[in-house]
């Protein structure tokens, strides 16, 4: 499929972890079990939710393999690395949307565009929604309240979006379920990283909760970039297995603000 026709969509499966970590496994944290229940119920409820957290501890991952799951064909997501205006986040709508043509020169027909093809069933996914404006804010509650829409929407957001949205009464008094994402503590990380990667299987869980306290400290994005460096440095080395010395190696190219 074409880029241009993924636009809006879920990203491939591939795409989940982390620089595409070859042999990486979805598994089950916590945090994605609770993300898939909120999500259900959201779009049961043609919801607003939010899902937060700091960076790496996987609340994009959790909410695109929750809807991958729940809502594949009706899910569109919309991201913006900037301060939107409201024209932008009516263009960035109506390509997630696929609709045809070229969009609309004047804002009243252009909400009666958008509006209309929300009465079908959309699952919207609004990632870092901490860039979203007031305006913008504003925009996404009038199309959600619309009597014959079909929405669900989910923000999603780092630094700041709880924050953001809690500071949006009309707003944040629409939101049905709040779920931050946290770092994962020392019991699931010893649970679950044996199955995220084939290199874990059979490795000692001292190790693994050695790494986890002196670099990853229950944050998957680490634990992805740990483990891609250790594929790296087995095969260099002819390592069949993870030994200490190779794990500090391997974590020694990661930001000492992760031990901190």
């Amino acid at each position: 499929m074409a880029t241009a026709e993924r636009r809006g969509r879920l990203p491939r499966e591939r795409e989940d972890h982390f620089m595409r970590l070859p042999g990486a496994q979805v598994v089950s944290t916590r945090a994605l079990l609770t993300a898939r229940e909120n999500i259900r119920a959201a779009i049961e409820a043609k919801a607003m939710i939010c899902i937060y957290g700091q960076a790496g501890n996987g609340k994009s991952f959790a909410v695109n393999a929750s809807l991958r799951e729940l809502a594949p064909k009706l899910t569109r997501r919309i991201q913006f690395r900037a301060r939107p205006s409201t024209r932008d986040l009516r263009h960035e709508l109506f390509h997630a949307l696929g609709l045809q043509g070229r969009p609309p020169s004047h804002a009243i027909e252009f909400d009666r565009m958008l509006r209309g093809a929300l009465e079908e069933p959309h699952v919207l996914v609004c990632d870092e929604a901490q860039w979203l404006s007031k305006m913008c804010f504003e925009y996404l509650r009038y199309l959600w309240d619309d009597a014959d829409s079909d929405l669900t929407i989910v923000f999603t957001g780092g630094n700041g979006c709880f924050e953001m949205l809690q500071s949006e009464p009309m707003l944040e008094s629409r939101v049905y379920a709040w779920q931050e994402i946290a770092r994962m503590p020392l019991d699931e990380v010893l649970a679950v990283v044996p199955a995220f990667h084939p290199i874990w299987a059979d490795s000692d869980p001292d190790l693994i909760a050695l790494c986890d306290q002196e670099a990853a400290r229950g944050n998957f994005r680490a634990w992805a970039k740990i483990t891609h460096h250790l594929t790296v440095g087995m095969k260099e080395s002819g390592r069949q297995s993870v030994d200490e010395e190779l794990l500090r190696w391997a974590y020694s190219k990661l930001s000492h603000r992760l031990a901190a």
